[in-house]
């Protein structure tokens, strides 16, 4: 069954999801060459139990820490580690929080210093194809036309889709159903409802679709090496237009500065 939650608890998970937004945007101010992805971790950490929440992430299925940091050619779930950041990285931070028994999920792929225009344009198409999938997050709709949206757009583009890893339902477990893949066929799969609260998550690669899982049981990375991007807000399935609860303005505040 998947859940469909009440006014009063989207707004719960309104309140956990931009925790999360403002967690990536105090992440966002630390972004530099030279950094490690584990100084990383634990500004977030202490800036989400300073904000009255714990990391969602943090012994989740024996996680070891608050952050996903995934470098390069890392798709998602890469530990935090005393590896230092280097000009012309990409990162994706994927955070989690939970706060009133309700949960927050987002990620965002950065840019360490000057990358090239490749790697520029393989984040800016994940990004849009985020947003292509939002469009299809509506009364009526179902999980499929998300999926197509994503693909359709991403493949346009030369840039292939991860299989494995996909987009779910949150709420008072952090993953739900339904399962939200980033490919799919039009008409396909679950029927969205209003109430019905999900993460959407594109993770694109520059090259072959195909990933294995490093020896830590966790990284998740490419088999040609090519980089690859991720970004996930969390949205309500509302009528005529999704209902984001998520955002990356407080991020892209700070990256403009």
């Amino acid at each position: 069954m998947i859940p469909i939650r009440s006014a009063e608890e989207i707004e719960l998970l309104r309140v956990s999801n931009l925790l999360v937004s403002k967690t990536l945007a105090e992440v966002a101010k630390w972004i530099r060459p030279g950094v490690t992805t584990l100084e990383l971790d634990k500004k977030a950490e202490e800036f989400i139990r300073d904000h009255g929440a714990v990391p969602a992430f943090l012994g989740y299925n024996g996680y070891p820490n608050t952050l996903c940091t995934s470098v390069n050619s890392a798709v998602v779930h890469g530990i935090p580690s005393k590896y230092e950041l280097k000009e012309g990285d990409i990162v994706s931070i994927d955070c989690g929080v939970l706060l009133n028994n309700y949960y927050g999920d987002s990620a965002y792929t950065f840019m360490v210093g000057e990358v090239t225009d490749a790697v520029k344009k393989l984040l800016q198409v994940t990004k849009e194809s985020l947003f292509k999938g939002i469009e299809q997050a509506v009364e009526g709709k179902r999980t499929g036309d998300i999926g197509y949206a994503i693909q359709s757009y991403c493949e346009s583009h030369g840039y292939s889709v991860v299989r494995e890893m996909i987009g779910h339902g949150i709420g008072t477990k952090l993953h739900e159903p339904p399962e939200v893949p980033n490919y799919g066929r039009r008409g396909n799969g679950p029927l969205l409802k209003k109430g019905m609260v999900i993460c959407i998550e594109p993770m694109i690669n520059m090259g072959e679709k195909n990933i294995y899982i490093e020896s830590d049981g966790w990284t998740v990375k490419t088999r040609d090496n090519k980089p690859s991007a991720h970004f996930e807000l969390a949205v309500a399935v509302d009528k005529g237009k999704a209902d984001l609860l998520s955002t990356f303005e407080y991020i892209e505040e700070v990256l403009k500065k």
